[in-house]
């Protein structure tokens, strides 16, 4: 019980914001008119229970009159049925569409917020695979929750609906037994009850291991789908490694957790559906069964007893409703689950970026510098990686950073970006500043050329013109005539190619701040010289910090910090400064 209330909490805390936000009122709307659609078929079903008992008598009186005008009065019924039906669906699926298009945007916001993506990765948390969540989980969720609410609430109207007519027909058929009549209020009803009560309690022993076994089915399939995503995106390296044999090991390994998974969803489905389907044939002849002895006596027609298995048939169904659907139930609440801990990532992901114990990164008003004060950068377990307190960087002065692989440099860069949460201390960044920071392996989006480079700005903030001088000035000439070509920019370029256009970017949108974290480290040197004076040219008033390995980068930056071990931590040490450039 305390499951059914948890699990139905998060389903109203997922699903009630979209019925609260903007498009509120087209949601409520579509929903109220599917609950329309629901309650008048609910009502055509009770006008066809009664049409069961007039035909059928028609038929046993031959009675040719009433025939016609039943058949023509079932085909009214009919066609209204239909058009109901045909617009219950369309209706079911606009709001599906709508409401699966604001909660993917909802998720997307939530996700892209301030690096939460970012900081999701390094706590490690459960919400694996977000893509999944917001395609697949979203669709599904909708889906499901519309289906299955439709579903119960057609039951509840059906179960009020003729429990009332399956009560006076226990009394028109009395439940007639060796040649005797017994009179049982409502035994019909009891009936129905007591065989549905058996059935769901049954389908639950049977079903409920489901709810585990679908969880862990997307589970396996998303990672083996994102594990070929990644033999996608490094096919060069595996190539070169000559790793297509161990990468395919790898990859059967994983698929193997899907097939073993989906073998004990078969098991369990087999067992689920010798039951369901067992459960559902019986029910076909259960009524019968019950009634046949009245009518056999004479007590009721033949009409009286087809209404009376339809409206048990009715009942039976309603009462049954969680037997029918316990395969999409246990589906659900997979996906309710991945959902709910996907909004939990994320709402980790934002209590980090806020703890009071952390670092903050502040705008302060000043000379321009960037200053650290109390900083200490830590690992995400807690271990101590960097003091960087009392360390300034100071406006217009170019810096090379350097220091031992894993000292700390490029999360020091991080923290200056503002997405490193641990540690302490504050950085007091200079007001209204632009900050860009440049990896080894620039990122690049797929789509045009010119899209790529103007990136984190939008499509068509620089002119053509712009955009290819920036191109021919850091030795992409090749590319400064096609702007507009389309392309994975990050498989169809080299490294040191995509270092270039990486550069380039910078020159578009000259930052008072940009940071190089090896950024021209595919590079031959003389390229790599020649970038930095281009650099020092067109970008005289944006402060450089570079991190770096060669010597040659001394004769570019004006002052020299070395990440030196300090005890368990590294500490910034100001080395002696190289030439001015």
């Amino acid at each position: 019980m305390n499951n059914i209330r948890s699990t139905l909490a998060t389903v109203w805390r997922i699903a009630a914001p979209y019925f609260r936000s903007e498009d509120k009122w087209a949601g409520r709307g579509l929903l109220a008119a599917l609950v329309a659609a629901e309650l008048a078929i609910v009502y055509l079903t009770v006008l066809q229970n009664q049409w069961n008992l007039r035909f059928y008598n028609a038929l046993q009186d031959y009675n040719w009159d009433a025939f016609v005008y039943e058949i023509i009065y079932f085909s009214v019924l009919a066609t209204v049925f239909i058009v109901i039906a045909v617009y219950q669906l369309y209706l079911n699926q606009w709001l599906q569409i709508r409401w699966r298009r604001w909660m993917t945007a909802h998720y997307l916001g939530e996700w892209l917020h301030e690096a939460n993506h970012y900081r999701m990765q390094l706590q490690g948390d459960a919400a694996d695979n977000p893509d999944q969540r917001m395609t697949d989980d979203v669709k599904l969720f909708v889906e499901r929750t519309l289906n299955i609410g439709v579903g119960l609430l057609n039951s509840i109207v059906t179960l009020a609906s003729f429990v009332a007519i399956l009560w006076g027909l226990s009394n028109d058929a009395p439940l007639h037994l060796f040649g005797q009549d017994y009179a049982i209020p409502g035994y019909l009803v009891w009936g129905a009850l007591i065989y549905s009560a058996l059935g769901t309690i049954l389908t639950h022993l049977i079903g409920w291991p489901l709810v585990g076994i679908d969880f862990r089915q997307q589970q396996y399939e998303a990672d083996f789908r994102f594990n070929l995503v990644r033999v996608r995106e490094n096919s060069e390296q595996i190539a070169l490694l000559r790793g297509d044999a161990a990468e395919r090991e790898r990859l059967l390994v994983r698929f193997g957790r899907v097939v073993e998974n989906w073998l004990a969803i078969m098991t369990r489905t087999k067992k689920l559906t010798a039951f369901t389907a067992s459960y559902s044939q019986a029910s076909v002849i259960f009524p019968y069964v019950l009634v046949a002895p009245a009518y056999f006596a004479r007590k009721i027609q033949l009409g009286g007893m087809m209404q009376t298995a339809s409206a048990f048939s009715s009942v039976q169904g309603a009462l049954s409703f969680f037997i029918t659907i316990y395969r999409q139930l246990a589906e659900w609440q997979a996906v309710v689950n991945r959902l709910d801990g996907f909004e939990a990532g994320i709402a980790a992901a934002r209590e980090l970026a806020t703890h009071h114990n952390r670092i903050h990164v502040t705008e302060a008003a000043g000379d321009g510098a960037i200053d650290l004060k109390g900083l200490t950068l830590q690992l995400p377990n807690g271990t101590p990686l960097v003091n960087a307190d009392g360390f300034r960087l100071h406006k217009g002065e170019r810096t090379l950073m350097t220091g031992p692989s894993g000292s700390g440099k490029s999360t020091l860069f991080r923290a200056i970006a503002g997405i490193w949460p641990f540690g302490t201390g504050s950085i007091a960044i200079p007001t209204k500043v632009m900050l860009m920071m440049l990896p080894q392996r620039p990122y690049f989006p797929t789509g045009s050329l010119r899209g790529a480079v103007e990136y984190p700005s939008r499509e068509g903030t620089f002119t053509a013109s712009q955009i290819s001088g920036a191109l021919e000035q850091v030795g992409l000439s090749k590319l400064a005539s096609q702007p507009d070509e389309h392309g994975h920019w990050n498989r169809m370029l080299s490294l040191g190619e995509q270092q270039r256009l990486g550069l380039a970017r910078a020159l578009l949108h000259a930052p008072n701040y940009l940071f190089l974290d090896e950024a021209t480290a595919s590079l031959d040197e003389p390229s790599e010289a020649a970038l930095y004076r281009l650099l020092a040219e067109k970008l005289p008033a944006t402060t450089i910090i570079s991190i770096g390995h060669r010597s040659t980068l001394e004769a570019f930056h004006q002052r020299n910090i070395a990440m030196v071990r300090d005890g368990d931590r590294f500490a910034l040490r100001d080395g002696n400064s190289p030439k001015p450039a």
